[in-house]
């Protein structure tokens, strides 16, 4: 088995690195910022300083970060993992970014010697805990299937979708249908308990019907449940959305609902949310209806209708 680094070890990525642990991996990350999670230290994990030092001890090196700079800064900063590569590795990265910056990135690995694979998930904590993340990989073929077996440990619905820069489109048009549905979500259900229904009930029977999905599954229960520690957070939605919408500038492409869930997120970040789990998107139109989903005033309001 492939010696697999990881940096990254967040919401995320711990739990990631830990099923490759569980799996038999060896897997090694840097510690040149914060200690690795104890969990992880105890199933085996190893360290070095720095992620040059990483790259060196690995054959498969994973990115996990939150945004474009970061992993430009991990890949190619002082003390980056390029300065550690050697011909014939292999650079995964499974943040969320611009798709652009992700074929420079690409580029520079290959010109290195060493393969790349765009590699960006969806599934959030549920998901990365449960190794059932969907998996959405640019890349070439070669490279996807020296990595697939490292994939099938961390997630379930795996699929090579184009080549480099391609994994992160689908990761933004991914975002997009989440975003717009965790806002119609979050419609229905002010709606439905402003009106004197059970929000819970509601949802539940939902399920049942045309409009049921993950979303109405998972993050309905959050909204009901006021269950907003995060997940996935406000604010990185946020940057997932700005590339939906810088990208739709560059191809003409109008994204007018995108937009608009952009502002109620914005409106989330404003009043101090940018932290909290997106599913908190709610919070921006309870605030319009002034009402909050289940609150007490829900039965005397739907009384009075």
């Amino acid at each position: 088995m492939e010696t697999i680094g990881f940096i990254g070890l967040g919401i995320m990525g711990a739990p990631m690195a830990g099923h490759l642990l569980d799996a038999g991996y060896h897997v090694i990350a840097s510690d040149h910022r914060s200690k690795p999670p104890a969990d992880l230290i105890a199933k085996g994990l190893k360290t070095t300083t720095g992620h040059d030092a990483v790259a060196k001890a690995a054959d498969i090196i994973i990115t996990m970060v939150p945004d474009t700079p970061q992993v430009a800064d991990v890949l190619f900063g002082e003390n980056g993992v390029a300065a550690g590569l050697s011909k014939g590795k292999l650079v995964i990265d499974m943040s969320s970014i611009s798709p652009i910056a992700t074929k420079e990135f690409a580029q520079k690995i290959n010109d290195l010697g060493c393969d790349y694979l765009d590699a960006p998930v969806s599934g959030g904590e549920v998901g990365a805990k449960a190794a059932s993340l969907t998996i959405m990989v640019g890349g070439e073929d070669k490279a996807f299937e020296r990595a697939r077996p490292v994939f099938e440990k961390m997630g379930k619905n795996i699929t090579l979708v184009g080549p480099n820069g391609v994994g992160q489109t689908t990761k933004v048009a991914n975002q997009i249908v989440v975003a717009l549905t965790i806002e119609a979500v979050g419609e229905a259900l002010v709606f439905a308990s402003k009106a004197g229904a059970d929000p819970a009930k509601v949802r539940q029977a939902l399920m049942g019907g045309l409009a049921a999905s993950r979303i109405l599954e998972v993050h309905g229960e959050r909204m009901v449940k006021r269950t907003f520690a995060p997940g996935f957070r406000i604010e990185l939605h946020q940057k997932d959305l700005n590339l939906a919408l810088e990208g739709a500038k560059v191809l003409g492409v109008s994204l007018p609902n995108t937009s608009t869930t952009q502002q109620l997120f914005n409106s989330c970040a404003a009043n101090g949310g940018g932290k909290e789990d997106h599913s908190a998107l709610v919070r921006a139109l309870e605030r319009m209806a002034a009402h909050e989903v289940g609150g007490e005033a829900a039965q005397t309001e739907g009384k009075a209708a």
